[in-house]
């Protein structure tokens, strides 16, 4: 993602919510090595595991990483590696010279006293000086590191999202295909249907009642059978839903969610397309749609 812009790199437009980056840094302090784990979540819940030094920087990370991600589960720890460098020492060379004149003075004055011992000279007061760690300088290649992990983390979601969606997308023409087939399929069905009712009628009504207004009224109810048996709107849903998800994948922004909504959207209509269903092949087709939608519920748990 580009922090400036809000927009994330790549051309990926699905993105999973599942990914491993490792990043490693030196720092004034040594090295440090970022590890990330993201697995998927309802939200975008971020944990660290940071040394005691650094837990001043978790409340930058939080804010760093929704720059990132916008859904999963994701662990961060920070480890440091090899010895952290030891402070190196200075000698104040201005203040020595200052100090050898005071004792060349002193040792003129008293030609008796001892000669000045070498390590009581270095602990003289500003004579040696500590060159200390530059802690803000620490922060922001630690920072900078994490960002770097986080966009190889962001990488990696993409690449599997791209998969993802293309499983998905392949699913989804399978089942463009069976609502095509089941379509071709209704009339021959319904009218098998039809002549069923009429036989079971004729058995039924043989040797009674055989008078037009007996038979209008039985004719009116093999057409509310037949209306109730017609699946033609479970149809057109299906290949809706189908053309709206597929618009979904396309969406330059976090789709999980609208993801999990169509599954269930056309999960119902394929079971009502199976109540419903008038012959065996009819049956078949709604039972491979509901495998698929199965199957691509499964992926979708996984996408941000």
């Amino acid at each position: 993602m580009n922090p400036l812009t809000g927009q994330k790199t790549g051309t990926s437009m699905v993105y999973s919510m599942t990914a491993f980056a490792r990043q490693q840094a030196e720092t004034p302090a040594g090295q440090v090595v970022w590890e990330i784990r993201s697995v998927n979540h309802r939200y975008l819940e971020p944990h660290f595991r940071l040394p005691d030094s650094f837990r001043e920087l978790e409340s930058a990370l939080r804010e760093t990483i929704k720059q990132y991600l916008n859904r999963g589960k994701v662990e961060c720890t920070l480890r440091l590696q090899g010895v952290q460098r030891d402070a190196e020492l200075t000698v104040n060379l201005g203040m020595l010279d200052q100090l050898q004149h005071a004792l060349n003075v002193a040792a003129e004055k008293m030609p008796g006293a001892a000669p000045a011992n070498l390590l009581e000279v270095l602990k003289w007061p500003g004579i040696l000086e500590t060159e200390q760690l530059d802690a803000k300088a620490v922060q922001q290649a630690t920072l900078q590191a994490f960002k770097d992990c986080l966009q190889a983390v962001s990488d990696v979601r993409g690449r599997e999202g791209s998969s993802l969606a293309e499983l998905i997308n392949n699913r989804l023409d399978t089942m463009r295909e069976l609502v095509e087939q089941a379509e071709v399929h209704m009339p021959e069905a319904l009218t098998a249907q039809r002549q069923h009712l009429q036989n079971k009628l004729a058995d039924m009504l043989d040797g009674r009642d055989n008078s037009p207004a007996n038979n209008d009224r039985l004719e009116q109810e093999m057409v509310i059978l037949a209306q109730k048996a017609d699946v033609a709107e479970e149809i057109d849903r299906l290949r809706t839903h189908i053309a709206e998800v597929k618009a979904i994948l396309k969406r330059k922004e976090p789709i999980g969610r609208r993801l999990d909504f169509m599954m269930q959207e056309l999960n119902r209509e394929a079971n009502t397309l199976s109540s419903k269903s008038l012959t065996s092949v009819l049956t078949a087709i709604a039972v491979d749609l509901k495998v698929l939608i199965e199957q691509m519920r499964e992926q979708v748990q996984n996408i941000e």
